[in-house]
């Protein structure tokens, strides 16, 4: 096993969001390989009792609101904290606080200094900016392709000090299952013929809800009466964030979809609540630079198709995807996964390759590999 190190992973984000996922499943990983996490989270937010639950015993520090009078209590807590704990190396997996590290960093503390960046909007090419990026982080982590030219044009960055971890699943949890399907299917009255295209997330705009409704909608709507059309069904499981249940339930009546769709809310299976899919989709009109829910409907090996945003085009193949924001195109593109079955085994096939750079374990490699970079350019563990 490679050295053990001890690691601190500052997830400083107050919702359970895609970025909270990322940080501390991989937290999750290295601790199970041996290595010593700890696991900092802004105190009593979702992202502090998830690490909690996942047994990473985190400590509550908020990050987020180093005001000027704010900041010397902070180094000086920081600074006790990297003389108990001395770590080889930090990783920050949201930019408020990465000043902080920097400084510490620049004042002589031996750690290297990581920043994971899973945000889909470019970061501010400002001189500070490129300055704690070029001269105090070890290495910048994107999650997705597309974030890649814009944090090398931005920050200043060289190639050996930028790199691509899309991230991983557990696939020992997420995994189908047949009963979880039939009890699931059962529950909320999908046949077994039933087509049943599923959207798994947040209601919020940005996640496309209120465009896949209207793409299921004008399939069933079609006026050529072919038996499948009325088979179609609709699954939107996840909960309200942006948008509300009655939103949502109201847009379902006027399309038509209100006794040919389910609403789950929160579910506690969530991996039957992916195999009772038929298709599963990603409709979002933007972000996904971390893409959670495609990653557990792929490692479920649930057919899937998506919008071509944030990361989605490092998972699916080109034809798997339309651009948001194009109900027309989403219907298009669904009718085809429904019907053509040749493409649907051949996009199967596809997704299966994918997901063997996905796992935890690929994951947990390919981010230790970028720690001993770093830490070997911080003369860290040498």
């Amino acid at each position: 096993m490679e050295k053990r190190l001890r690691l601190l992973q500052v997830v400083n984000v107050r919702w359970f969001n895609a970025s909270a996922w990322y940080g501390l499943f991989l937290s999750r990983l290295l601790k199970e390989a041996g290595h010593e996490v700890l696991v900092l989270c802004p105190p009593g937010t979702d992202s502090l009792r998830m690490a909690e639950g996942l047994g990473l015993d985190p400590l509550g520090i908020d990050l987020n609101s180093a005001g000027p009078l704010r900041i010397p209590f902070l180094l000086r807590a920081l600074k006790d904290l990297l003389r108990t704990f001395r770590p080889h190396l930090v990783n920050c997996h949201r930019g408020e606080g990465m000043i902080l590290w920097g400084l510490l960093k620049a004042g002589g503390f031996p750690f290297a200094l990581v920043r994971t960046r899973g945000d889909q909007r470019p970061p501010r090419g400002n001189l500070p900016n490129r300055l704690l990026h070029t001269r105090c982080a070890d290495a910048v982590i994107v999650t997705n392709s597309r974030a890649l030219p814009a944090c090398a044009r931005r920050l200043g960055l060289p190639p050996d000090r930028l790199h691509l971890i899309v991230g991983g699943v557990d696939r020992e949890h997420f995994r189908f299952t047949e009963q979880g399907r039939r009890e699931m299917r059962a529950a909320w009255g999908f046949a077994e013929d039933h087509l049943v295209v599923g959207i798994l997330g947040r209601f919020d705009p940005v996640k496309g809800q209120t465009e896949c409704i209207r793409a299921v909608a004008s399939l069933r709507a079609g006026t050529d009466n072919a038996p499948w059309r009325r088979k179609l069904r609709l699954l939107l499981a996840g909960f309200p964030a942006g948008l509300s249940r009655e939103f949502l339930e109201s847009r379902l009546a006027e399309a038509g979809l209100d006794a040919a769709a389910v609403i789950s809310g929160k579910c506690p299976d969530v991996p039957a609540l992916i195999s009772a899919m038929d298709i599963g989709l990603v409709a979002s009109q933007g972000s996904e630079a971390i893409a959670r829910a495609a990653l557990e409907i792929m490692a479920c090996r649930r057919p899937l198709v998506g919008t071509d945003v944030g990361v989605m085009p490092d998972l699916l193949p080109a034809d798997a995807l339309v651009p948001p924001g194009d109900p027309a195109a989403l219907a298009r593109l669904l009718e085809r996964a429904v019907l053509d079955i040749p493409w649907r085994r051949r996009l199967q096939d596809a997704l299966d390759r994918r997901m063997l750079d996905l796992s935890g374990d690929a994951f947990l490699h390919r981010t230790l590999a970028v720690y001993a970079k770093a830490l070997a350019r911080a003369a860290v563990c040498a």
